[in-house]
């Protein structure tokens, strides 16, 4: 172990659709102060990129530091190293604990490297009623948001707790547990995986949440009609977007308590001197800001700018609180990880440590990171595409100020400014200025690069993947396939 780092033990925790605007740290008005602490503490990357708008176009760089497609021309990395087994080989113990997000289970590669590893995905209970509840995750939402002025009543006479919701929907407590119990059984070092699912649609926290973020002027009642008239297809107005902006965040303060409580454990366990803390988003979540709700494919800031913050333990002497203003991707976090543990990163990662802007030894500007999607004939088609030929093909390039993207099959292209245009909505690249025509022939060479890459591993695999490999959706397994289900997808 690195004495220098003094670094024995890494939690990561991420949050499915969680935009960095939801968290204090990028944004004064929201109320999460276990992450304003964790930031306080330690490194907020303010220019932190997913790579790709969907759970399964991020995670390959989350937890292998590989881009989506670029190694089978399918989602999932069970070809390639993660960061699990390379954490593994060199004798660190690894626990992963995903709250039920069907794209991140065996079935993908996710527990390769994980001596306890637990998706959930099974865990809806064996009754028709469950069964029925974990694909029907609208009326399981309903249920929950109609229960709960009852909870409420009961509560009052019985001083019980208004933390939890009537259903577990999101899986927060199973996840939650699991990670203490991992954390109190096992011996330093470990790393544990936690990623939770409270941000995805549809937002199903507990009253008390619903009640703080809003200072207790919003009932139950109107969160139950926002889902209600976004479940049937209606069209949403401004009320109702407020509404539903008002239950995601108090998902986050959910997910903000629960953060909380894993860190209690910690210190309980006498870890805290030396377990680093870092927390991470896959992807963001629309709110109309191009017109959609949720994560449909588009590569806009509200889908593609996540939240980033790593605190090390006391110990490490070198930690600063501090800003990082360079843009990084979410696959520098594996080698991060591993630099931590003074462990070797594997030849095939495509990010860097963070270590040196965390300590504030950077020199060199990090490259722009790259980002994608993949389209069907219109915007909202689903199923979700498994493979980078279910669509076309959007690619973005984005730096700590502009953000380029490419359609590749119509070649349109798209430039912003985000400095002047942090939603991104005045496309520049019509009548570019000589600045921005220089801009747009860098980033479209570093796209086209990419595209290159992604389109040379279909090749390579010369049509096997498609029908041998493990990833095929036809083989799905009916838990995994229920589970996306319950998710909106298909």
């Amino acid at each position: 172990m690195n004495t220098d780092t003094s670094v024995s033990n890494v939690v990561l925790i991420t949050a499915d659709s969680l935009r960095a605007d939801a968290i204090g740290p990028y944004n004064d008005d929201q109320q999460t102060p276990v992450l304003d602490e964790i930031a306080a503490r330690g490194t907020t990357f303010e220019h932190a990129f997913a790579t790709g708008n969907w759970t399964p176009f991020s995670f390959p760089s989350l937890l292998a530091s590989r881009p989506v497609f670029a190694d089978t021309g399918e989602i999932g990395v069970g070809a390639v190293p993660t960061l699990a087994q390379t954490l593994a080989d060199a004798d660190i113990a690894t626990g992963g604990f995903n709250a039920a997000n069907g794209f991140l289970t065996e079935h993908w590669g996710y527990d390769a490297g994980f001596d306890t590893f637990d998706s959930f995905v099974a865990s809806v209970g064996s009754s028709i009623y469950s069964r029925y509840l974990a694909t029907h995750p609208t009326i399981e939402a309903w249920l929950q948001l109609a229960g709960a002025p009852f909870r409420r009543l009961r509560s009052g006479f019985t001083s019980g707790s208004h933390d939890r919701p009537f259903f577990d929907a999101s899986r927060l407590f199973d996840v939650e547990r699991a990670a203490q119990s991992f954390i109190t059984e096992t011996e330093s070092p470990f790393f544990v995986w936690i990623h939770y699912m409270d941000t995805h649609t549809p937002y199903v926290p507990a009253p008390r949440y619903i009640r703080e973020v809003s200072n207790g002027l919003v009932g139950t009642h109107r969160m139950l009609f926002a889902h209600t008239r976004t479940g049937l297809g209606r069209e949403v107005g401004n009320r109702t977007l407020r509404d539903l902006r008002t239950l995601y965040q108090a998902a986050v303060r959910q997910i903000d308590a629960s953060i909380g409580r894993v860190r209690e454990t910690i210190d309980t366990t006498n870890h805290a001197n030396k377990t680093a803390f870092i927390i991470a988003g896959d992807h963001g979540e629309e709110f109309q800001e191009h017109g959609h709700l949720a994560h449909y494919p588009k590569l806009y800031d509200e889908l593609i700018q996540v939240p980033l913050l790593i605190e090390l333990p006391d110990s490490f002497s070198t930690q600063q609180p501090r800003r990082v203003r360079e843009q990084v991707g979410l696959d520098d976090i594996p080698p991060t990880i591993a630099s931590l543990f003074d462990v070797g990163p594997s030849s095939s990662w495509t990010g860097s440590s963070l270590l040196p802007a965390i300590t504030g030894d950077r020199h060199s500007t990090p490259d722009p990171v790259v980002s994608v999607a993949v389209r069907g004939e219109t915007v909202t088609t689903q199923p979700i595409p498994r493979r980078i030929e279910d669509g076309e093909l959007l690619v973005s390039v984005r730096d700590q100020t502009w953000t380029y993207i490419k359609h590749v099959d119509s070649e349109q292209i798209e430039l912003y400014y985000r400095p002047a245009d942090p939603t991104q909505q005045t496309d520049l690249s019509v009548d570019p200025t000589a600045r921005q025509r220089r801009v747009i022939d860098r980033f479209a060479t570093i796209a086209a690069e990419h595209v290159v890459k992604l389109r040379q591993a279909t090749t390579d695999t010369d049509g096997t993947t498609e029908d041998n490999n493990h990833n095929d959706t036809a083989a799905t397994n009916n838990a995994v396939e229920a589970r996306l289900s319950a998710l909106g997808y298909k």
